[in-house]
């Protein structure tokens, strides 16, 4: 393909992901959750999309859209499905590019396979996943987990803010709770799930390179930390005697990032970068949360992150040890609790080849190898069978801002390298 019709294809992405941007809950900035209005009719116009692009559209019981190229011809891969696309939810006022750009990725390379006229020997299914970033409900990849079988029935009795569970949200939103079992899609009839993605870091624009392969996605867990001191007068209580939970908590929050700056991933060479973290705390609430009251109760978050599960499990003991020291020091109660965990995901190293040839096909260089220190339905669609991603260049390495960008002309690469990968499957 020249360059022209390359960009041209990222030209009608940006226009896509343009209109996309447009379905928010929030006037003038970004916020797109799971299950809400927004969703419904960002899924809608996904739905579209799909339709005019030839594919056969259903949603499922979870909300996931699901748009399929039936195979070509009845051969021995005719029952089975190539599985591509991300996720349309968003985090809060964010970019319009993280996830979105998998789902218009993925019709766009079926339009273009089309004007190719690729029969496909299997089918080509494109999935849009209503919950990617577990913003609403403290549970991540909720769409793909069920795809993929691996959603458990005690996470509907998780809730959001406003104490709706998953349960009443999905049935809410027209979804079914109780057929999610039933959409598990089976590892016997998948060939593989391949997610073009952003990059949400700096390393491909440091290269100076437009595309990366991804090798694996850094395990992850999530924590709910409550601190209970007790509440009093701010002008009566002597210091000396407080139980004032905010400054424990303060102290525990900088422990955390002590703990994860024992090594800087960020300036890490390659085998160095396999032993870091990552920690974040991204959100505090204080109790009662008034300017003349001594805190009584503290709930903050902790995201961990590790590109080896030995280490990230070796991060979370010590970081409880250290919370549980401070909590006994300063005369709180402290609990630590999971709300979500997911191990180390491993690219398939024949997708990992695949993808790598397809890029270097495309840019006429040699593909970079490169690990996901982000989140992705990968994680999740691992247990239904060999997963691959292709990472696109985004300026600054900025993500979950509004100034999240990827240039036409990155995502026109990505889109011919995913249909190279989906033609190369073919064998």
């Amino acid at each position: 393909m020249t360059p022209e019709a390359v960009t041209a294809i990222g030209k009608r992405a940006e226009a896509m992901l343009d209109a996309l941007a447009l379905i928010s809950a929030d006037p003038g900035r970004l916020t797109r959750l799971y299950l809400t209005e927004e969703h419904r009719r960002a899924a809608r116009l996904v739905a579209e999309w799909m339709r005019s692009a030839g594919l056969k559209v259903r949603m499922d019981a979870a909300g996931t859209v699901h748009g399929l190229l039936p195979a070509a011809g009845d051969g021995p891969l005719a029952g089975k499905r190539l599985l591509v696309g991300s996720h349309i939810d968003t985090v809060v006022d964010a970019g319009r590019y993280d996830g979105t750009f998998g789902v218009v990725a993925g019709i766009l390379a079926v339009e273009e396979l089309r004007r190719r006229s690729v029969a496909l020997p299997f089918g080509l299914e494109v999935l849009a996943f209503g919950d990617e970033e577990g913003v609403r409900f403290p549970k991540t990849l909720i769409g793909s987990s069920v795809v993929a079988g691996a959603l458990r029935d005690p996470m509907l009795d998780l809730t959001d803010a406003e104490g709706v569970t998953i349960r009443a949200a999905l049935a809410a939103f027209g979804g079914d709770p109780d057929a999610l079992d039933a959409e598990a899609y089976r590892p016997e009839d998948t060939l593989g799930y391949v997610e073009a993605h952003i990059e949400q870091g700096p390393v491909l624009e440091r290269l100076g390179l437009p595309l990366g392969v991804v090798t694996s996605i850094a395990g992850q867990a999530r924590f709910r930390i409550i601190v209970k001191g007790e509440a009093g007068h701010a002008g009566t209580v002597p210091m000396a005697i407080r139980r004032d939970a905010l400054t424990a908590a303060a102290e525990m929050i900088l422990a955390i990032e002590a703990i994860g700056m024992i090594f800087d991933i960020g300036h890490a060479g390659e085998e160095v970068a396999r032993t870091a973290i990552v920690a974040t705390v991204g959100e505090v609430k204080v109790l009662p949360g008034a300017g003349n009251v001594i805190p009584g109760e503290v709930r903050f978050s902790l995201d961990l992150r590790a590109a080896e599960d030995a280490v990230r499990v070796g991060a979370e003991a010590e970081i409880r040890q250290r919370i549980g020291e401070i909590a006994a020091r300063r005369n709180v109660d402290a609990v630590v609790e999971t709300v979500h965990e997911k191990p180390v995901a491993t690219c398939a190293p024949a997708m990992v080849g695949r993808i790598g040839t397809a890029i270097g096909r495309v840019t006429g260089g040699e593909a970079h190898r490169m690990m996901s220190g982000a989140g992705h339905d990968g994680q999740a669609m691992c247990h239904l069978g060999p997963i691959g991603m292709i990472f696109v260049r985004c300026r600054g390495g900025i993500s979950h801002n509004p100034a999240e960008y990827a240039s036409p002309e990155d995502m026109g690469l990505a889109v011919v390298a995913l249909v190279e990968t989906i033609i190369a499957t073919s064998g």
